[in-house]
């Protein structure tokens, strides 16, 4: 009866030790998938400056559009939480949209060699952007699955390990650009 009791026992800590590893191995890959997106948020944050001084200077009547990207960049610099983020992200990509929308009026800035680049670069990282919000999505969707799943919930409440908020677009990203002059 000892022997069973015993194995009974090693088998419940084998097993709460796999559940264990297995909630730190998904946590670990939600936080590396951030982390991606971070990566492509700050390359992102630095063309921002480089696009919006070309466009300046050959709109510099267009204040109001700088105005309105500077400010949405520096909010989605500054958000906290991935809602938060994934907010000021969508608001910073609409602004982007004007700004382009903008240099639609500008035949010789769509011809400027520095003005395509920075969108060529711009839009490769846009790609990317979408790329690593599907793969954090990914990752957050399995790990909330996991701490939610019986058995494995009762264990992660314990733990202290909580859902993750999908880095989610809102309805505006699908909204045709409104520009007004």
């Amino acid at each position: 009866m000892g022997i069973i009791l015993l194995i009974i026992i090693v088998l419940a800590i084998i097993w709460a030790i796999g559940m264990y590893n297995g909630l730190i191995r998904l946590k670990n890959r939600v936080d590396e998938a951030w982390s991606d997106i971070d990566v492509q948020l700050k390359r992102r944050y630095d063309l921002i400056p480089n696009l919006v001084s070309t466009v300046k200077g050959y709109a510099a009547h267009e204040k109001e559009v700088f105005e309105k990207v500077t400010e949405a960049r520096t909010q989605a610099m500054n958000a906290g939480s991935a809602q938060e983020k994934a907010q000021a992200e969508n608001a910073l990509s609409g602004t982007l949209k004007s700004l382009f929308a903008v240099a639609e009026n500008y035949p010789d800035l769509k011809a400027n060699q520095n003005f395509l680049e920075l969108q060529r670069e711009l839009t490769d990282t846009e790609d990317k952007i979408q790329a690593a919000r599907r793969f954090y999505n990914g990752n957050v969707r399995d790990f909330n699955i996991k701490i939610e799943s019986f058995p494995t919930n009762i264990f992660a409440g314990m733990l202290h390990f909580a859902k993750r908020d999908f880095f989610e677009g809102n309805g505006e990203e699908k909204e045709p650009v409104k520009v007004e002059f």
